[in-house]
Order: C-alpha cells, then sequence, then structure tokens
C-alpha cells in the first residue's frame, strides 16, 4: 500500500504542466506575425469597379521596389509581360502598346466583402496600416473588441482573431439616428490576401520566344460579349499560356521555350475618328440602334471597297505594326524570334492585300541590307536623322499654317518622327492635315530599305552590277504577283520592316473577296512575296469564312484539313456520328443484298443441270459484285482513307494544307443557325486553334509537341 501513496502526489505536477502548456500556447497564439501585402489594379467593368490581383510574380517585384525606398517619379515597374507600366509613386498602371485608361494602382493588406457580390474589396493603404497596427495591439495584448472608425464613417470591430466585421454607414435624414455598428448587415472582414477567396497567376515566362501581331475584323467589337480587341487578344494569350505546360511540357522542363506573345492591331478607331460625324448627318432617326450598329460594323466592309478609305485603313494597319514592332524591338533588345501575322475577318483579309504588295528581297539582298544600313531596329533613328526641319515638311504638305502650333509644343524633326495620331490630335491638328503628316512620316520611314542601294551598288565592279541585276530579276521573277491582286482598290500599300513568318486568318472572307474581284484560280506556284506560310482556319457554321484550297485546285473536289481536338481525340458526338453513317450504310447494303437474294428465289424457274453451273457462277458474281459496293460504301466513312491520297495545293503554304475546320461543339450541332453568330466570334477562346498556332510556330524552331496530334 506505502507504493501506491506517492500516485496522488504524481498528479499534481501533471495539472501544473496542463496549464504549462496552456500559458506556452497562449504566448504562441499572442504571437504577431506581420501581413505579407499583395499588389492589386482596379478595373471599371461595367460601371463598377473591379479589383484584380497582380500574378505572384509581378507583385514580388512591386513589392521590392517599394521596399527599395526608391519612391521617385521615374521608378517604374514593367508587369504582366511588359504590356504595363506602373509608376509606383503616383500608385498607377499604364498600357505600354495600346491606349487605354489609366487604373489604381493598391498595396493590399485588408480587405471586406463587397456590397452586391462576394469579391472582396481592399482598404486604402493608410487604413490598413492602422488596422494593421490595430491588429497587432490586440494580439499582443490578447484585448480584442477594437472598434475603428474609417475616414467615411465606416466602423470597423475587431472581436477576435477569425472574427472582424465591418458596417457601412446608412444615410437617414434624422439626426438622431443610431450608431454606425447598429446599421445595415455587418460584413467581413479579411487579413492578408491567402484568406480571401481570389485566384492568383503565377505569372509568365520572361522570355518571349516568337511575336504575333493580331489585327481585328469589323466593328469595335470582337465576341458576342462585345469585348474590344484588347481583351479578346488577353483571351487568346491566356489560353496560349495554359496549352503550354500541356503539349510542350518536355521543350519547358528542357527550357527550350518560353512562351508567345500576341499583341493587338486597333484600326477601327482610327477610321471613324471623322467618318463619323459625316454619317451622323445623314443617318435616319428611325430604329436608331440598327441603324448605329450599322454604321459600326457592316460599313466597314464598304469603306474598305473604297479608294479614299481603303488607303486610310491600310496605312493605320501598316503604321501601327511598325511602331508596335519598334516598341517591342526597343523594350525587348534581346529578342530574338520570329514574327507572325494574324488576322480575324476583315482584318484577314487587309493583311492578305497587304501581303501581296510587298517587296521581295532575296537572303543575299536582305543580309546585304543589313550589313549596310542596320536592322530593323535602327531603321527609326535612321530616319530620324534623315528628317527636314518641321517647318520644311509642313512647306512641302502645304500646312505651313500649322508651325506655330509644333513650335509652340516644340517639336522638332525628331520628335515628330514618334508623333502618334492621338498626340497630333490633342495638338489640336485637324483629321485632315494629321493624315497627311502621318502618311508622309510613314512612307519615310518604310522608305529607309530602299535608300542607299543605289551606293553600295556604285561601289561594285561590272561584273558584281550585272550579277546583282540578275538576281534583281530573279527576285522579281520568283515574287510575281500573278492575278492575286486583280481587282485590288488602287491604293498604295505600305511596306513592313520585318517579313512574316506565318499568316494566319480566322474566319476569313479571302475566298469571297478573291472570286469577286475577279481571281477565278489562284497560280499553284504563287506564294506571298515575303511570307511562306499561310493558314486558314475557320468554324464549319461560320457564315462569314470562305473556302482557299478551291481557288488553287478547282477541279478537285475535297474537304478541308479537320483540326484535331486539343485532348488528342475527335469529338465523341462526331464519332457518333460517323458511326451511326457507317452502320445505317451497312444495313441498307445488307437489306438491299438479302432482298435480291429472296427476290431471285422467288422468281427462279427449274432449269436443268446444265444451266445449273451458269446459275453458279451468276450468283458468285453477284456476290462479288455486292461485296466490292460494300467496300465502296464503307470507304467515303473512313476518314484515315481520306488522309491517304496526298493533295497539291500550290506553294501558298509551302505545300501544305491551307483550310483547317474547327470539329463543332455538340450543343451547335442541333441548329446551325442559332449558333452561326457565335460561330464566327470563337476563335479567341480556341483551345484548337491556339494549338495549331503554337504548333507552327515552335515547328520553325524545330521543336515539336509532347504528342503530335496532326
Amino acid at each position: 500500500m506505502s507504493a501506491a501513496e506517492p500516485q496522488p502526489k504524481e498528479i499534481a505536477p501533471s495539472s501544473n504542466s496542463s496549464s504549462t502548456f496552456e500559458a506556452v500556447e497562449t504566448e504562441a497564439a499572442n504571437k504577431y506575425e506581420p501581413v505579407s501585402p499583395h499588389w492589386f489594379y482596379c478595373k471599371i467593368v461595367d460601371s463598377r469597379e473591379k479589383w484584380i490581383p497582380f500574378s505572384g510574380q509581378d507583385s514580388e517585384k512591386l513589392e521590392n521596389a517599394h521596399q527599395s525606398g526608391k519612391q521617385s517619379e521615374e521608378l517604374v515597374v514593367p508587369t504582366e509581360g511588359g504590356r504595363y507600366d506602373v509608376h509606383l509613386k503616383k500608385r498607377r498602371r499604364y498600357a505600354v502598346y495600346w491606349e487605354e485608361v489609366e487604373s489604381e494602382v493598391r498595396r493590399c493588406s485588408w480587405f471586406y466583402k463587397g456590397d452586391k457580390d462576394n469579391r472582396y474589396i481592399p482598404y486604402s493603404e493608410s487604413f490598413s496600416e492602422e488596422l494593421e497596427d490595430t491588429y497587432m495591439i490586440c494580439v499582443t495584448l490578447d484585448e480584442w473588441k477594437k472598434k475603428l472608425e474609417s475616414p467615411t464613417r465606416e466602423i470597423i470591430i475587431l472581436h477576435n482573431p477569425k472574427l472582424m466585421v465591418h458596417y457601412h454607414p446608412v444615410v437617414t435624414s434624422d439626426e438622431w439616428a443610431a450608431s454606425p455598428t447598429e446599421q445595415g448587415r455587418p460584413r467581413t472582414v479579411k487579413r492578408g490576401v491567402e484568406n480571401i477567396s481570389v485566384e492568383i497567376p503565377s505569372g509568365e515566362p520572361p522570355q518571349i520566344d516568337h511575336l504575333v501581331f493580331v489585327v481585328h475584323g469589323i466593328g469595335p467589337a470582337c465576341d458576342i460579349r462585345f469585348r474590344s480587341i484588347v481583351q479578346c487578344v488577353n483571351d487568346f494569350r491566356n489560353v496560349s499560356l495554359s496549352m503550354l505546360p500541356a503539349h510542350f511540357k518536355k521543350a519547358q522542363e528542357e527550357q527550350q521555350i518560353g512562351r508567345v506573345e500576341f499583341l493587338p492591331v486597333n484600326w477601327h478607331s482610327t477610321l471613324h475618328t471623322g467618318v463619323d460625324v459625316d454619317l451622323e448627318r445623314i443617318t435616319l432617326p428611325s430604329i436608331n440602334r440598327l441603324r448605329h450598329f450599322i454604321n459600326d460594323t457592316i460599313l466597314d466592309v464598304f469603306f474598305y471597297n473604297s479608294s479614299t478609305y481603303c488607303q486610310t485603313i491600310v496605312d493605320t494597319v501598316a503604321s501601327e505594326m511598325n511602331r508596335l514592332y519598334l516598341l517591342f524591338l526597343q523594350r525587348n533588345p534581346d529578342f530574338k524570334g520570329g514574327v507572325s501575322i494574324a488576322g480575324h475577318s476583315l482584318g484577314s483579309l487587309i493583311l492578305f492585300d497587304l501581303l501581296t504588295n510587298q517587296k521581295c528581297t532575296s537572303e543575299g539582298e536582305e543580309e546585304k541590307n543589313e550589313a549596310h544600313f542596320g536592322t530593323a531596329s535602327q531603321l527609326l533613328a535612321a530616319g530620324q536623322e534623315d528628317l527636314k526641319s518641321v517647318a520644311d515638311i509642313l512647306k512641302e504638305l502645304e500646312l505651313a499654317e500649322y508651325c506655330s502650333v509644333f513650335e509652340r509644343e516644340a517639336v522638332d524633326s525628331q520628335a515628330l518622327a514618334l508623333c502618334t495620331e492621338k498626340e497630333l490630335k490633342e495638338m489640336g491638328i485637324p483629321l485632315g492635315p494629321r493624315m497627311k503628316i502621318l502618311h508622309y512620316l510613314r512612307n519615310r520611314t518604310c522608305g529607309q530599305n530602299l535608300k542607299g542601294q543605289t551606293p553600295a551598288g556604285a561601289r561594285e565592279d561590272g561584273d558584281s552590277q550585272k550579277e546583282a541585276l540578275a538576281n534583281a530579276t530573279n527576285a522579281e521573277m520568283s515574287c510575281q504577283r500573278l492575278e492575286v491582286v486583280t481587282g485590288q482598290v488602287s491604293a498604295n500599300y505600305p511596306q513592313l520592316l520585318y517579313k512574316p513568318q506565318i499568316f494566319f486568318a480566322f474566319g476569313s472572307p479571302i475566298g469571297m473577296f478573291l472570286t469577286v474581284r475577279g481571281v477565278k484560280r489562284i497560280d499553284p506556284s504563287y506564294s506571298l512575296p515575303t511570307c511562306k506560310g499561310f493558314f486558314h482556319v475557320f468554324h464549319p457554321f461560320d457564315p462569314v469564312a470562305y473556302r482557299i484550297e478551291p481557288l488553287i485546285v478547282p477541279n478537285v473536289e475535297f474537304e478541308p484539313m479537320l483540326l484535331p481536338h486539343h485532348k488528342g481525340r475527335k469529338r465523341m458526338h462526331l464519332e457518333l456520328k460517323e458511326g451511326l453513317t457507317r452502320m445505317s450504310t451497312d444495313l441498307k447494303n445488307n437489306l438491299l443484298g438479302s432482298l435480291r437474294i429472296a427476290w431471285q428465289s422467288f422468281t427462279r424457274t427449274s432449269l436443268p443441270a446444265v444451266e445449273a453451273g451458269n446459275t453458279e457462277q451468276e450468283t458468285e458474281a453477284e456476290a462479288t459484285s455486292e461485296k466490292q459496293a460494300d467496300v465502296k460504301a464503307e470507304e467515303p466513312a473512313t476518314p484515315a482513307k481520306e488522309e491517304v491520297t496526298p493533295i497539291n495545293v500550290g506553294m501558298l503554304n509551302g505545300g501544305h494544307r491551307i483550310d483547317f475546320v474547327l470539329q463543332e461543339k455538340p450543343i451547335e450541332s442541333f441548329n446551325e443557325y442559332l449558333f452561326a453568330l457565335q460561330a464566327h466570334l470563337c476563335y479567341w477562346e480556341s483551345e484548337d486553334t491556339v494549338l495549331l498556332l503554337l504548333k507552327e510556330i515552335y515547328q520553325t524552331k524545330g521543336i515539336s509537341m509532347d504528342q503530335p496530334l496532326f
């Protein structure tokens, strides 16, 4: 019994140890840890503010710049792949390549739930610091139920680390209204971005492998949601980023690839800057919305068929692509990749006409030009050195009355070469003079490639001059435009500063316009002068799309190439449709064969033994013919057999197929007419379309997909 006596004494230390553990837990709970801020920017969507987080990569860059203490006016942080710049001191985010309303930037650490949705809204930076200081005191002293009032008389109560609420003040006419803590429904308050439901992207690879310019079609809206070309190209770029790890995982792991950059080219706003006023005067007041919709969209087709406005459109597209190209090289001096172009609807026709009117140079001439006159990134500087004074330029253009405007703004010849239409408009230059000045500068810039060839040739001896003349003649012969330019609107087509590697057309009416212009056939030997690749992607229900291959091979009927699904198979409803078609064909053939045999057995009369042999031979012949008929009936239903026979579609795409048709979705197959409009606008979010672009672009670099689908 004496041995059992110490047992109660051991219980006391056990209770002491539990209280010790509780003290340790309390001390750990009272340990304050600073909050990790994340950077957000504000965007106005449907007249409402929407706070969007920067990627983890960009937020870290902004935080490092903020912590560095350099708050000068010049502190600019490039974000979102270099397409936006954040001026840190101003807390403003600006678009680099296109015009866009500036947006507010905020360093966020405290959030409250919004009024009409479940999105969390960040507090201002100053009030977040005040909340954080109060939270630190509450945690350290373990004293809660602290109340704070914001500058807008909003009340925040910190009940405990997991329960913090926000009260909005209610506007009443009663001066004796209740206190704000008793008004309205409380809203949740969260500390730290990790505690709110928001998706934070990881960021984009810094390495850019290829640059693609995307030209829109008719109207300012590019999809069924009436979004701009910038928003649609953003979706296209995001889809491409999601396709890379799924189909180029091996190349990514080996760091062979980075990403493809897509930049939008907007020409609609420039075209409608002055013409909308003229249209407004002649537009009838009835069915107002429909008439304005037609003026904004359908009339673009008629504008392009007008020599006056066609010149404006091609000038705008070419100069915008050249401007974007030079600006991109300026911001990415280490870029060594190629350039491609893509156009949707009417935009593809504009690009096709531009490409057919480019001047072709042989590889030797191109290397010689680069050696003597520099690459495309040096053209702008060369053009600036050769420019006349502003007064001389304006006098030449018969615009001398605007000299005082440029003198007032201190614009010299070099600054004038960098001016955009928006800047000229802000200076008060009317539309007509603006167009004259911009057209002069574009021709000046694009003509730099041609300048200096005579001095280079003058240094050559007689034999070299003859050889150069022969090479020029051969280049001209190989780059002849044939009948493709037949019926084109008379315009002075500008020259691009680069040679596109591939031209992609989405839902393109090129085939229809060529036919209307009188082109009955494209010579199989014809290829675009400066672009060797050409792919046309269209939806089977797209009412605007027309095929191109039948213009090259008019006497052969064949289907366009079916674009594989990005998951590596044909859509299930298409496989089911083919299976049912094959099954019905088999049943039909078997039923006809059975009826034929039954009919012959009923009508057959008894014949001598001599005629029995003939009957057997006839039966065997019939059976053989039935088998052959079965084989022939099954052949069209087998897609693999269709691809066995190669089809020569000429050199427009280097001997490869041009027309590629997407697979319609199951719901779209129920009614073609119902989804016709959506079919024309579906390319921006089409994984199959994006995958074709990535495959062809990286194939030029010798990089293939992990599992080829084509």
